[in-house]
């Protein structure tokens, strides 16, 4: 099942058929059960029609953080030592690869945070920047996963190269993050073959286009949440994106106009144009 935040209210999707609810967002995801508590209350919901999801805000409520998790794929800490190969900085990353403890960092409150089909920033007082496609899980106050949607976490990989010290820089700014375009319910976890791709596009031309699997994440999703979660109490929940397999070559850089879109299977597509 899938459930979408509108400006209307929530919106639940199954089977691709539209339930509209009256309800408060916070508290309706904040749940361990949400999904037998979103079974049963579909049976007394009346359809709605296409239009109720027109108008979707980022699936993240008011009193939620956004966090994230960093070199979690062998292709970012490749990356990431590449970027950071001239200040001296790129032992850090094969590290904490490595290292039982994983990089896991603050990314965003809500008002930063956009959703599908908005624009998101790249900063100007940076001259490499990427989008970052990542399987995101939305956890509970009680630090069980209930959900997962998609995320781009925006990233400018010429600061954070510049010196690791600066990653709230490069990672935290307005705009700088998009959820959606709903959240994913299952009882089941997710397939290891799950699968995340990422297009770019710059004046209707296909400029990037990477695809990877979840399978190649290195540590459990309850690890991660596990260390998010240590010392740090959500009493609202949280969302905590998992990092990216995919990422552009070095003589890639965004641009104003650009079209981003990651799709992730079972989730649905995000698209964002960059500002």
């Amino acid at each position: 099942m899938k459930i979408y935040k509108t400006k209307a209210g929530i919106v639940i999707e199954k089977e691709n058929r539209l339930y509209s609810i009256n309800d408060n967002w916070d508290s309706f995801v904040n749940d361990d059960h949400i999904f037998n508590k979103t079974e049963q209350l579909i049976s007394s919901l009346k359809l709605s029609d296409k239009s109720s999801i027109d108008n979707l805000l980022p699936p993240i409520g008011s009193n939620q953080e956004l966090w994230a998790c960093g070199v979690t794929y062998l292709r970012s800490k490749v990356g990431r030592q590449e970027e950071s190969k001239a200040s001296g900085g790129a032992d850090f990353y094969a590290k904490v690869y490595e290292a039982e403890r994983p990089e896991v960092f603050f990314k965003s409150t809500p008002h930063r945070i956009v959703g599908h089909n908005a624009f998101v920033r790249i900063r100007k007082d940076s001259t490499w920047d990427v989008p970052e496609p990542e399987l995101t899980l939305v956890v509970s106050s009680s630090g069980k996963i209930i959900g997962y949607t998609i995320g781009n976490d925006m990233s400018s990989r010429s600061i954070e190269g510049e010196n690791p010290l600066y990653l709230p820089q490069a990672k935290t700014y307005d705009a700088c993050a998009a959820l959606g375009p709903c959240i994913y319910i299952t009882d089941k976890p997710l397939e290891s073959n799950t699968s995340i791709s990422l297009e770019i596009n710059r004046d209707s031309k296909k400029v990037f286009e990477g695809t990877i699997t979840i399978g190649q994440i290195k540590r459990k999703l309850e690890e991660l949440v596990s260390f998010v979660y240590r010392e740090c109490s959500f009493p609202f929940g949280c969302l905590i994106m998992t990092g990216t397999g995919i990422v552009p070559s070095s003589d890639f850089t965004l641009k104003s106009g650009d079209k981003i879109k990651i799709a992730i299977d079972n989730i649905g597509e995000l698209v964002n144009t960059v500002q």
